[in-house]
C-alpha cells in the first residue's frame, strides 16, 4: 500500500483532534459521497473511516476481479474525499469490521454509518450498534421503503414484482403520462423485449480504461496475496474511478441502451453482454446512484421500450429482492417456518475443483438451505471452467471467469436452468454465484438464485421454475452453431427438462403456471421418459467426474475415462 499511502498523505488535511470531527464509517459497497451526511454535511466537519478486511476477502474464492473491483474503488474513494477536506482513516484490519471499529469507536466518539446493505454485514456489527458504539441511519441508495413493499405485496409471501414495480412507478412518476397512466399505455412492454440478436447492430466493446498507480498496486495485492482465487484479472476492464464510473455510464446511455430493449433477453457467443449496461457492480458500490441512472434514463429519448427494459430491472427487480431478503431474514425465515442454515460458508464447489480444501478465515455459519424441489448433487467442475462439451454452459462460464459479468438472461436461462435441471443443491449454486461474479452481495445473489434461479423457495417471489430445453437456448442465442450436438436431436437439455417434470410433478402439478407442461410430461411414453432418466443419469455422472460430453457418450449411456 506505499503508494496509496503516500497519495493519501498527499491530499489529506490536518484532522486536528478526532473530537472535532463528526466520524463515519462507510462500507465498502457506499462508495458515495452523495449520499448521507457526505453529501449533506461540510467536509471540513466530517471523518470517514475505511476498513480493508483481508479475511473477508478470503472468506469465499471471490473472483479476483471481484476483489480488485472494491478494493480499487475503495481505495481511489479514499483519496476522492480526501481531496474534498474530509478526513479519512484507512484501516487494514488483521481480524474482522468489529476488531477495527472499537478501538476507533473509543477514540472518536460513536461512529455513524448507513445501514449496511448486506445482511452479513449487518450481523457483523450488531454488537457494536447493541453497545452504542455505532449510530445505524438509513441507507439513502435504496429507491424505495419497507413501507412502499408492504403496501405494495403484504407482510407474508407469496410476493410478485409486477404488483411492487406498479407501484412504485406511480409513486416516482417514472415514465408516468400527467393522467396518471403509464407512458405507452402499459407498465411493461416485456413481452416485446425478447429478440434474438442476428449480428446487427453491432454489439458495443466495452470501454477499457488505463489504470492508475493506485489501481496497478491492487492488481498487485491480489496477484500476491490472493494467488489461490479463481478467474482472470484484467485492470484494464476495471473502472475504479469516480470517472471511469462516469465514463462507463455514459457508454452506456450511448452505445447500449438504444438497442438494450429488443435484445434484452439475446445471447451470443460474440458478446457477454450485447446491449447490457454492466453497471450493476456499480451500482451496488454506489459509484453509480441508482436514483441518477434510472431518471436519466426515463427523461432521456431512448426508445420506450429500453427505457422500461432497463427502469424495470433498477426501479423494479433490484428494490424487490433486496426487500425479500430482508423480509424473509436471508431466507432463513419461510412463512413462519425456519430454514435450515448451513453449518459454514461455501466455497461454491471449490475444493472439490480444485481438489484442495478452501479454509474461509470466518467462524461464521453459511447461508440458508431452503429447497423446495430437494436438489442436491453437487456443483460439477464445468461451473469452474472445465469443459463439458456442451457450448452454451461451456460459453457462459468461461465468459464468467474472463469478466466476473453475464448479463440476467445467460445467469436465469443457461447457468441456473442447467442449476435445475441438473437438481444442483440451490445453496452451493449460490455460493457458486456469490464467489464468480464482480456484482453479487448476499441481499442480490440469494434472491436471484435461491428464489428465482432454482426455485428454491417456491413461488415466494417468482410463479413458477424458470427452466427450458433446448428449443429455447437455441431460438435465443447462437450457442448451438458451435456445438457437438444438435438441439431437436441430440441435445440432452430438452430431456433434462422432461426428466426434471418428471421427478417434480408432485410439487409443479399444484402450480397453475406449471401444470400444462407437467400434464404434458405424463403423457410420454413409457420408454421415453425411461430414456429421460438414463440421460439425466449420464449426464450427472460425466459432469460429476469433470468429463466431456459427447453425442456419442451420451448415446452409448457411458462416458469414456
Amino acid at each position: 500500500m506505499k503508494i496509496f499511502r503516500r497519495e493519501l498523505a498527499l491530499r489529506a488535511t490536518s484532522p486536528g483532534d478526532p473530537g472535532d470531527r463528526r466520524w463515519l464509517y462507510v462500507p465498502y459497497d457506499q462508495l458515495s459521497c452523495a449520499l448521507g451526511p457526505l453529501a449533506r454535511e461540510a467536509p471540513q466537519e466530517l471523518g470517514i473511516v475505511l476498513i480493508e478486511a483481508p479475511q473477508k476477502a478470503a472468506r469465499r474464492p471471490y473472483h479476483r476481479q471481484k476483489l480488485a473491483l472494491v478494493l480499487a474503488n475503495q481505495r481511489q474513494f479514499a483519496l476522492e474525499q480526501a481531496a474534498r477536506g474530509v478526513a479519512v482513516r484507512y484501516i487494514v484490519s488483521p481480524g474482522n469490521y468489529v476488531d477495527a471499529l472499537t478501538p476507533l469507536a473509543a477514540e472518536c466518539g460513536a461512529l455513524r454509518m448507513m445501514e449496511a446493505a448486506e445482511r452479513e454485514l449487518r450481523v457483523e456489527l450488531a454488537p457494536l450498534v447493541a453497545a452504542g458504539a455505532v449510530e445505524v441511519l438509513p441507507h439513502e441508495g435504496w429507491l424505495s421503503t419497507r413501507a412502499d413493499f408492504v403496501d405494495a405485496v403484504g407482510v407474508r409471501p407469496p410476493w410478485r414484482m409486477d404488483t411492487f414495480y406498479r407501484r412504485l412507478r406511480v409513486r416516482s412518476g417514472l415514465l408516468m403520462d400527467a393522467d396518471g397512466k403509464p407512458e405507452g399505455g402499459k407498465f411493461s412492454f416485456d413481452a416485446e423485449n425478447r429478440r434474438a440478436w442476428p449480428g446487427t447492430p453491432a454489439a458495443p466493446e466495452p470501454p477499457r480504461f488505463t489504470p492508475d498507480a493506485i489501481t496497478a498496486e491492487v492488481g498487485a495485492l491480489i496477484e500476491s496475496r490472493f494467488a489461490r482465487h479463481p478467474g482472470v484479472l484484467d485492470l484494464s476492464a476495471l473502472p475504479a474511478t469516480a470517472q471511469d464510473a462516469e465514463r462507463q455510464w455514459q457508454w452506456a446511455m450511448s452505445e447500449c441502451l438504444r438497442h438494450f430493449g429488443p435484445f434484452e433477453d439475446a445471447m451470443s457467443t460474440r458478446s457477454s453482454g450485447l446491449f447490457h449496461t454492466r453497471i450493476s457492480a456499480l451500482l451496488n458500490l454506489h459509484r453509480l446512484l441508482p436514483a441518477r441512472v434510472v431518471a436519466d434514463v426515463a427523461e432521456s429519448a431512448l426508445p420506450l421500450a429500453s427505457r422500461e427494459g432497463f427502469v424495470r430491472q433498477v426501479l423494479g427487480w433490484r428494490e424487490f429482492v433486496r426487500h425479500v431478503h430482508v423480509e424473509t431474514d436471508g431466507f432463513r425465515q419461510s412463512q413462519g417456518a425456519t430454514v435450515t442454515v448451513a453449518e459454514r460458508i461455501g466455497d461454491g464447489g471449490y475444493s472439490r475443483w480444485r481438489k484442495e480444501p478452501w479454509s474461509a478465515e470466518s467462524d461464521a455459519p453459511g447461508g440458508a438451505r431452503p429447497s423446495a424441489l430437494d436438489a442436491s448433487e453437487p456443483v460439477p467442475a464445468a461451473f469452474w471452467g472445465t469443459s463439458s462439451g456442451l457450448h452454451c454452459l461451456d460459453t457462459v462460464v468461461a465468459d464468467v471467469w474472463r469478466e466476473g459479468y453475464g448479463h440476467h438472461i445467460t445467469r436465469l436461462m443457461v447457468l441456473a436452468n442447467f442449476g435445475a435441471l441438473l437438481g444442483l443443491d440451490p445453496r452451493e449454486l449460490t455460493d457458486w454465484f456469490w464467489v464468480a461474479y464482480a456484482d453479487a452481495y448476499d441481499w442480490v445473489v440469494e434472491p436471484n438464485v435461491l428464489g428465482m434461479g432454482t426455485f428454491a423457495t417456491g413461488d415466494m417471489m417468482t410463479t413458477k421454475p424458470y427452466v427450458s430445453g433446448a428449443a429455447y437456448i437455441d431460438r435465443m442465442s447462437d450457442y448451438c452453431d458451435e456445438c457437438a450436438f444438435e438441439p431437436g436431436k441430440t441435445c440432452p437439455v430438452t430431456r433434462l427438462y422432461w426428466a426434471f417434470l418428471a421427478r417434480n410433478t408432485a410439487t409443479l402439478a399444484r402450480n397453475p403456471r406449471t401444470a400444462g407442461p407437467v400434464s404434458n410430461a405424463t403423457k410420454r411414453s413409457e420408454p421415453e421418459r425411461l430414456e429421460d432418466q438414463r440421460v439425466l443419469a449420464v449426464v450427472r455422472d460425466g459432469l460429476a467426474r469433470g468429463q466431456r460430453l459427447s453425442p456419442e457418450s451420451l448415446r452409448k449411456g457411458s462416458i469414456p475415462r
